[in-house]
């Protein structure tokens, strides 16, 4: 990101305290409140003129992917019930370029920053505010300049902004929060008083600015260099894996070159493979190939950029690997599992797979799964 912010690592994740120097800079106590033309999640299309009616209108800034956005959610889904009545207007803004995401930071999501998949999470977790979409061109957000995910603002009657932070203090929905910033705020103005503390720091997810989409083309540079390796493995080795005596959530895939279905598919393994790079999941592939077919196999990997864990059945006898995979598999490719420590298997497929559907499947399993469930 261009924003000069003081960084640190939390679980794997870079989470951002507002600094000087941002090249967005955050809109000013005092300011009007600037226009927009949102799509929502609901198929309309809202402006300021959409909440013309409400005493005091709160912006609320979020994101699917960030956990930390994650973590608010259902106290903004609360603060939304809480002051309907008392004419307070409540409506989130994702201000995320999808294209701005790597794939490590979706890792932490069943669903990434695009409107589509907006409507999926505005659906699992039942919104009740307006949830719309920015990350096209981000012209609303660079107006605003929200620093991080979520960021709050809230504009008086007049839509003159009257505060600018955090919802709390604390980021842990299982905590209460010893200082309910907005809250606060929001007591203030309806009683005609004057907000008390009026911006605090915002902690969460950096914004996904547009002028950073170019991620995809360097990180391919960076793939590229990383070492692509196929090894021999037996029936043995086969049923070791499955036992997965690790402590990671393990995706193995048998497939082959000379497969449609599997050629097809496998991209989108190795896509979940950086997804959850930095969680506890490993990508293991196992390849059907002949033995004498290994430098294809090489190839095909390499063009993949498959520097995951890679093998190639070293048996001649296709039914060993059946019966030492899965008894219940017929023995049609591709064929998928999910196999969690100690070797339960969650997930099983023969044929191809959705890859998004396994993802969540993926991202719900006990040992990957939110941050704060």
């Amino acid at each position: 990101m261009k924003p000069a912010f003081l960084c640190v690592f939390v679980s794997a994740l870079i989470f951002c305290f507002a600094s000087f120097g941002q090249e967005h800079p955050t809109l000013a106590i005092g300011s009007s409140a600037p226009d927009f033309s949102l799509p929502g999640v609901d198929g309309k299309t809202y402006s300021l003129n959409s909440f013309k009616n409400a005493k005091l209108l709160v912006i609320v800034f979020m994101c699917n992917h960030c956990p930390t956005s994650q973590a608010y959610e259902e106290r903004v889904i609360k603060l939304t019930d809480d002051y309907k009545s008392k004419g307070v207007a409540v409506v989130a803004i994702n201000p995320n370029n999808p294209g701005s995401l790597r794939y490590d930071e979706l890792g932490w999501s069943d669903v990434g920053d695009s409107f589509e998949e907006m409507k999926v999470r505005a659906a699992d977790k039942h919104f009740n505010f307006p949830y719309l979409y920015d990350g096209e061109t981000e012209i609303a957000s660079e107006k605003y300049g929200p620093v991080s995910t979520p960021h709050v603002f809230i504009f008086d009657q007049d839509r003159k902004l009257r505060y600018n932070g955090r919802v709390d203090d604390m980021e842990n929905p299982h905590k209460p929060p010893r200082v309910s910033d907005t809250r606060i705020a929001i007591e203030a103005l309806l009683n005609n008083k004057p907000v008390p503390v009026e911006t605090t720091k915002v902690f969460g997810c950096s914004v996904k600015w547009l002028e950073k989409n170019d991620w995809l083309q360097k990180a391919a540079a960076r793939w590229a260099k990383e070492p692509v390796s196929v090894s021999m493995i037996d029936t043995a080795g086969v049923k070791g894996l499955l036992k997965n005596t690790s402590d990671k959530l393990r995706l193995i895939n048998i497939w082959a070159t000379w497969c449609g279905s599997c050629t097809n598919e496998f991209p989108g393994f190795v896509t979940l493979s950086r997804v959850y790079t930095e969680r506890d999941f490993e990508f293991i592939s196992i390849s059907a190939d002949e033995v004498e077919n290994k430098d294809k196999v090489l190839k095909f990997l390499q063009n993949k950029q498959a520097s995951n864990t890679n093998y190639l059945f070293s048996g001649d006898d296709k039914y060993k690997l059946i019966d030492a995979v899965d008894p219940n598999w017929q023995g049609a490719l591709p064929y998928t599992i999910l196999i969690e420590p100690g070797g339960k298997i969650v997930y099983a497929k023969q044929g191809a797979v959705d890859t998004e559907e396994l993802r969540k499947i993926i991202f719900n399993d006990p040992f990957i799964g939110r941050l704060y469930n």
